[in-house]
């Protein structure tokens, strides 16, 4: 295991930790893991517009939502299949358009936008309330929104990256989803939620609150090597300020 603790003087610098899993180097953004970041979506998330949107209520999915893969593509499609007119806003309309997954400009397969934002979301003041038809129907259905949503929304705002080497090793990251990570439009978003204090508000570590999220990332094994490490019960001795301006401090006596 390795870790890098951030100097107090300098709030861009990080902790990382690393360890060897089956052949492969699993790195993690303990910065961001340890903090107490949340979706604070329909609670003062402004958007990512130019400007602050927060009254719009779209959250981060103003521009829709990249598929990873076909399987991603088709998993999602079956899930919108399912959803009724009562758990989905716009779905009469997806159909009268020709269905909620297109191709972009740039040939790229994406959810289809209407009115400003994905057409997966429900807006304010629809029966069910604002938020994601997919997460909707997940929900009624007793069913995981991991197996709904495209994979690229329900990570956000995790991103597990990989390299190989000139050897044919791979080194998987998995950190916090930065402004870049969005292309060059993500450096001009008026805010960003792991950027602002807003959003670290939550009672438990990243960790913790985004296990399934984590699981399915990486797998329970890498998981739960990575709890290990964390030693998450001798963690009431260290105080872990809210990124991102956390430090790691020795509690007052």
């Amino acid at each position: 295991m390795s870790t890098h603790l951030p100097a107090a003087e300098d709030p861009t610098r990080r902790q990382w930790l690393s360890f060897e899993h089956d052949g492969d180097t699993w790195t993690f953004d303990i910065t961001f893991l340890m903090s107490n970041w949340t979706c604070i979506f329909g609670r003062g998330c402004k958007g990512v517009h130019e400007d602050d949107t927060t009254e719009l209520g779209h959250g981060c999915c103003s521009f829709g939502a990249h598929f990873a893969d076909a399987d991603d593509r088709k998993r999602v499609r079956r899930a919108a299949s399912r959803l009724t007119r009562d758990q989905w806003q716009f779905k009469r309309l997806a159909k009268d358009l020709g269905g909620a997954v297109v191709r972009n400009e740039d040939d790229e397969w994406v959810t289809r936008t209407h009115d400003g934002a994905c057409i997966f979301l429900n807006r304010p003041g629809f029966e069910r309330g604002a938020g994601c038809a997919l997460h909707v129907g997940a929900e009624d259905a007793g069913e995981h929104f991991l197996d709904w949503k495209p994979e690229v929304c329900w990570q956000l705002p995790l991103r597990l990256t990989y390299h190989d080497d000139e050897v044919g090793h791979t080194t998987h990251t998995l950190r916090e989803w930065k402004r870049r990570d969005w292309g060059e439009g993500g450096l001009e978003f008026h805010w960003w939620c792991t950027d602002a204090p807003d959003a670290f508000v939550a009672d438990e570590p990243v960790v913790l609150s985004q296990r399934d999220e984590i699981v399915a990332m990486v797998g329970a094994a890498v998981y739960e090597r990575l709890l290990e490490h964390l030693d998450l019960e001798a963690r009431p001795r260290e105080t872990w300020l809210p990124h991102p301006s956390r430090r790691r401090t020795k509690a007052q006596a």
